[in-house]
């Protein structure tokens, strides 16, 4: 039995060999372009510089991220999702950034 294909060409069940960042034409590695338009007005990508971020609107925008992760990953258009990776990643940096010698929990751990 073979295994349907969806409408753009990748197989609906089953191992894929690329990841999303390699599926999406606009990734670029380490930097997205825009093809799609989604860049504000003056040429940034949306959302604000995290470096300007109150450590609360930090918190609060990785919340917002991680909460939609799920659905953003499973029902998202390419670009949707390859923005949701950028925001996250550029998120994530500051809060370490912020916070180098961060609290970790003994019992998150393994043993060695």
């Amino acid at each position: 039995m073979t295994g349907s294909v969806r409408e753009d060409g990748y197989a609906s069940s089953g191992n894929t060999e690329m990841s999303p960042e390699q599926r999406m034409p606009e990734w670029g590695g380490d930097d997205l372009a825009d093809p799609a338009g989604t860049a504000g007005l003056d040429g940034d990508l949306p959302g604000v510089d995290p470096t300007e971020l109150t450590d609360e609107d930090l918190i609060r925008e990785m919340h917002s991220l991680h909460r939609t992760r799920l659905d953003t990953l499973r029902h998202a258009a390419d670009s949707a999702l390859a923005n949701h990776l950028r925001r996250t990643a550029e998120l994530e940096t500051e809060y370490l950034a912020r916070h180098p010698g961060r609290e970790v929990d003994p019992s998150r751990l393994r043993d060695a």
